[in-house]
């Protein structure tokens, strides 16, 4: 299940968004013309303990605009996927995907003026069993 979204609470999805960290040094603009595509959560340890909801767009969706001398890098298992966060307030802002490196997720959370615990039905993707590990 893949849940697509255009506005949140109200709140419509700029095909142009910005996304902040906690504290506003790492800002990122998205490229979302066709909304939030693929929300979900994962359950893989990293996942489960961040509790992002995440969303995917292609990795020329995202521009660093402010912040890339802050931004951390965090891989662990196969180190294919790669985790980024504010090293100042440690908010994940988002990850080139294992299951996709051709994709970054991106936390749902970050987005300039959207709250995403108004999104209902968000599915979550069995990351415990990860393709990648069998």
């Amino acid at each position: 299940m893949s849940i697509n979204l255009m506005e949140v609470d109200g709140v419509a999805i700029q095909p142009k968004h910005r996304a902040t960290c906690h504290c506003g040094t790492v800002e990122l603009e998205l490229d979302l013309p066709l909304g939030l595509v693929d929300v979900r959560r994962c359950d893989c340890s990293l996942c489960r303990r961040r509790g992002a909801i995440a969303a995917s767009i292609p990795l020329d969706g995202i521009k660093i605009v402010n912040g890339a001398a802050h931004l951390k890098l965090y891989q662990f298992n196969t180190k294919t996927a790669r985790h980024y966060f504010c090293d100042i307030c440690g908010i994940y802002t988002h990850h080139q995907r294992r299951s996709n490196p051709n994709q970054f997720g991106f936390n749902v959370a970050c987005l300039e003026g959207i709250n995403p615990l108004k999104i209902e039905g968000i599915p979550t993707y069995d990351g415990v069993n990860h393709p990648a590990d069998q």
